[in-house]
């Protein structure tokens, strides 16, 4: 299927919100979930789904949600995630990747990573124009998730952000985790090159002597950047 068919699967309202939701979590959905969600009824966010999964969007597989196992544990329920394959589609033709993977592949051959990094720094501060650094993880969030990384909160155990995670309360610190990378393609290739890059871009954007800092530290699946309060503005 041609990632513009692919595409089009989502025009459906249902299906799209259905796509979005498990887009959005970080494991694996099951069909109640979904439907609950999407405020649809479970046979139809099946058929959904499942349609999802033909087009290569969400990818299935099967588990048992209660947890246990052995005699009366129940059936394997399906579950379904978000797929890693990349889709785009341009009208006409373009080939942005490839131009990408040449520059940065001419970069570090030259040994440009410092100046790389002074580039990126100084778009993101054009990026953030004349408004102050950001004020705190909530608000970097909104900056990110408009920039496509989909950022969510962790506290320091690695869970998500909830009771006893307030900044400032001696609970585990927080942390803004990213589940999507917007160079991932050229990421993958050139690592170090492409994540300092991103990293400085961040700082620019968010404002390095802000209230936030932006600091490495790679995850598999995950962008190889963390935001979090900077140590110079903790209590």
């Amino acid at each position: 299927m041609k990632d513009i068919d692919v595409i089009a699967v989502l025009q459906d309202p249902v299906r799209r919100r259905l796509y979005e939701y498990v887009a959005a979590q970080a494991r694996e959905v099951g069909r109640n979930e979904a439907a609950e969600a999407a405020g649809v009824a479970r046979t139809l966010a099946a058929h959904h789904l499942d349609r999802l999964v033909e087009a290569g969007l969400l990818e299935s597989g099967s588990r048992r949600l209660t947890g246990r196992s052995g005699p009366g544990a129940g059936r394997p329920a399906k579950v379904y995630t978000r797929a890693r394959v990349e889709r785009s589609v341009s009208l006409p033709a373009r080939d942005y990747r490839t131009a990408a993977e040449l520059l940065a592949e001419a970069a570090e051959e030259a040994g440009l990573d410092a100046g790389l990094c002074a580039a990126a720094r100084r778009r993101g501060e054009s990026l953030r124009g004349a408004a102050a650094p950001c004020g705190g993880l909530e608000e970097a969030m909104e900056v990110l998730a408009a920039r496509g990384y989909e950022p969510h909160l962790e506290d320091g155990e690695g869970a998500e952000g909830g009771e006893g995670a307030e900044e400032g309360d001696g609970g585990p610190e927080r942390v803004v985790r990213m589940r999507n990378c917007p160079f991932h393609a050229v990421a993958e290739r050139f690592p170090p090159l492409v994540c300092g890059m991103n990293l400085a871009l961040l700082e620019g954007l968010l404002g390095a002597d802000g209230p936030v800092r932006a600091r490495m530290d790679a995850r598999p699946g995950e962008c190889c950047v963390v935001v979090e309060a900077s140590k110079d503005n903790e209590h």
